[in-house]
């Protein structure tokens, strides 16, 4: 069974950076689309950004891109997501998924608190 660990969260001022880190196990890794999400109270989970297995692929969302860079090292079952000019607005538990968006939350890491604030 898919067992995602997420790490890497914390506290962080505006403009601050944080690199977070997704460790897969129980799938082969390396075969998957890697997704990134994020959720805050009361909204619906936000897709933030994707991978395809091999890196040769990389989506974003609006509110991320030329922000947030997404990649991955197969070799070490770890997917990663480096976070530069952090906003308050990114605060959020941030969770990868194998997979692309849509997939069943039975496939969702239990994610990494991010807050962004001064």
């Amino acid at each position: 069974q898919v067992k995602l660990v997420e790490s890497g969260g914390g506290l962080v001022q505006p403009g601050g950076s944080l690199t977070l880190s997704c460790v897969g196990s129980g799938f082969d890794f390396s075969d998957y689309w890697m997704s990134w999400g994020r959720r805050t109270q009361g909204k619906d989970p936000e897709w933030v950004s994707g991978i395809s297995s091999l890196s040769s692929t990389t989506r974003y969302s609006g509110s991320v891109k030329s922000r947030f860079t997404i990649s991955r090292d197969n070799a070490k079952n770890t997917l990663y997501l480096q976070m530069n000019s952090l906003k308050p607005e990114d605060t959020a538990l941030y969770f990868c998924a194998a997979g692309s968006w849509g997939t069943p939350s039975k496939n969702w890491g239990q994610g990494t608190q991010v807050t962004v604030s001064s």
